[in-house]
């Protein structure tokens, strides 16, 4: 019977005994109302709302290995470069090489003005090569002609002292016999007392000059030559100066001036880089960067590029970045084909700490709270949906290892856990639009 009969039926009896109702007589009018009243409320009663589910994504937590991944922006700079700052101020008089060029260590890439200089450095040259004639002559010549020349004297002077020695000693002979007179034997000892004076002198002419005279020669003319060879060095290193050389195999990355103008002072007029190794230099907070070390491997990702390229960590700092308390950390990339570009703001993903055996679960599934705590909600055997605090470890910026709070036969709520209440009611399907 439905509620539309129950009230037909109740009216009429209404009708029958009202005056009976309650015991108290009451109008027509005012029993139908009740009557009416009564039957919505038994029909609200009987036809209640169903209970309602909400569609979630839900998975059981996986197990195997997962590793650290830790992220960070990056910019590009070579492993050696050369700007080139030119030691003399003058007008360059031609370039060899253009932007973009790539040269090899000692290749001449300008040159400037340099007349002057060549002129000097001749010029002292001359005056090399006279110091060199002179300390030839010096050394091989004077020296020893001077050398033999005092050798010859004091044998002279020696024989002429032995010969008055035996006019003397004859004389005094002679004298004592009464065979000459004393004049005699007085001329032939002062003779003696000259030959001795001449032998002496001769002696120590010869002495002096081997220890002094020939030393001092010999070293003013070396002190000559050491000065004009360090005149036509500096010439020459001018000259030198003049001629823009790389220092390193690389490219022309940059060529500001052309030929006629003279560069400012201290400012490049060249730059060579070595390309074909490049650093992605970062920094990192100080607690990632103890868990690296020299050779982890890495990724480089250029952003809105699909291209990346393996890196490893060649340096890492060991202080800190007083300005803001992290370490800064370069990662090596070989760069041969040239595909990455110095100063390039690159994305790093640097390998960290790994698990063999973690239980994960995605990303996604993780509940933040204000205050900070983690949790996730499971699929229970009611078919409602029930809070789990977990403790979480590695996060490679895809799935999570959960230490604590989670069994591998939990079915763990990945896609539309946020806003939902403890106890609602949920079914596991596929997210809105995943047909499409």
């Amino acid at each position: 019977m439905d509620s539309r009969q129950r009230t037909a039926n109740f009216i009429g009896s209404s009708r029958l005994g009202e005056k009976h109702l309650t015991g108290v007589s009451m109008p027509a009018g005012a029993a139908i109302a009740i009557a009416l009243a009564l039957a919505f409320l038994s029909g609200c009663k009987k036809e209640q709302a169903p209970a309602v589910q909400v569609t979630v994504q839900a998975e059981h937590p996986e197990q195997g290995p997962i590793a650290e991944q830790i992220s960070a922006d990056a910019i590009l700079a070579p492993v050696t470069q050369a700007a080139i700052v030119p030691k003399i101020a003058a007008p360059v008089k031609k370039f060899y090489v253009d932007r973009g060029q790539k040269v090899q260590a000692g290749e001449l890439l300008a040159i400037l003005e340099n007349s002057d200089l060549v002129a000097a450095a001749m010029d002292n040259k001359g005056s090399l090569e006279a110091a060199q004639a002179t300390y030839a002559t010096t050394t091989k010549a004077q020296v020893p002609e001077d050398t033999l020349k005092a050798q010859s004297d004091l044998a002279q002077a020696k024989a002429n002292l032995d010969l008055n020695q035996s006019i003397v000693k004859s004389r005094t002979q002679l004298f004592a016999e009464g065979a000459i007179p004393g004049r005699d034997l007085d001329t032939a000892q002062a003779a003696l007392v000259q030959a001795q004076a001449a032998y002496d002198a001769a002696a120590k002419h010869l002495q002096s000059l081997r220890a002094v005279s020939r030393a001092a020669a010999l070293q003013a003319a070396q002190g000559q030559l050491t000065s004009a060879e360090g005149k036509y060095k500096g010439a020459q290193a001018q000259v030198d100066f003049s001629e823009i050389r790389s220092p390193i195999d690389g490219v022309v990355t940059d060529r500001p001036l052309f030929a006629g103008e003279t560069p400012s002072a201290g400012a490049p007029l060249i730059t060579v880089m070595d390309t074909s190794s490049l650093l992605a230099k970062t920094h990192i907070a100080a607690g990632l960067a103890q868990q690296m070390k020299l050779g982890d491997v890495a990724q480089v990702r250029v952003p809105g590029a699909d291209r990346s390229a393996s890196a490893k960590v060649s340096m890492i700092s060991p202080a800190l970045d007083p300005g803001s308390t992290t370490i800064e950390v370069w990662l090596k990339i070989e760069n041969r084909s040239g595909s990455f570009k110095a100063g390039s703001p690159v994305k790093v993903l640097i390998k960290g700490r790994s698990v063999a055996q973690a239980l994960t679960i995605p990303e996604s599934a993780v509940v933040t709270a204000d205050d900070g705590s983690r949790s996730v909600m499971i699929v229970g055997s009611d078919g409602a949906a029930h809070r789990k605090p977990v403790t979480l470890g590695i996060d490679n910026g895809v799935d999570v290892q959960v230490l604590t709070g989670l069994a591998p036969a939990d079915l763990v709520i990945t896609g539309g856990a946020y806003a939902l209440d403890e106890g609602t009611q949920v079914k596991v399907g596929p997210a809105a639009g995943a047909d499409e």
